[in-house]
């Protein structure tokens, strides 16, 4: 399973730009990282909140994709919790629920500095299984 899900993460060509690790992907779960550089924050200096939502959306479909093998997001929201700083952002993903034709999942995303992990963003989404008529 984990190899397949590297696989399909190389394929993605914006995830191979910013450097996106698939680091878990076990039934239900998924868990992706990416190093913080200066290339991806704002103006304060906080990473993008659109790396942030970039992360959630691609870690959700990871989850969804070990319950239904071709699947896409439908729709998800994300809560910006405080801003993002540190040297790695780590998004871990779960299944919450899942039928035959679309599944419910979540979205932590951290920043980890010398401190430890900080939450720094939530999201929850409805993924569609295109293998479903």
């Amino acid at each position: 399973m984990f190899e397949k899900g590297n696989k399909i993460l190389q394929d993605q060509p914006f995830s191979r730009l910013l450097g996106t690790e698939l680091t878990e992907l076990s039934l239900g779960k998924a868990e992706l990282s990416l190093r913080i550089s200066n290339k991806l924050t704002q103006n304060y200096g906080f990473v993008h909140g659109g790396v942030l939502s970039y992360l959630a959306d691609n870690c959700i479909t990871f989850a969804a994709a070990t319950v239904f093998d071709k699947c896409i997001t439908s729709e998800y929201k994300i809560s910006y919790v405080r801003p993002a700083i540190g040297k790695l952002l780590i998004a871990r993903s779960t299944v919450l629920s899942s039928g035959r034709k679309q599944a419910t999942c979540e979205c932590k995303v951290y920043s980890v500095n010398e401190e430890g992990e900080k939450l720094v963003a939530a999201a929850l989404g409805t993924i569609s299984n295109m293998n479903y008529p």
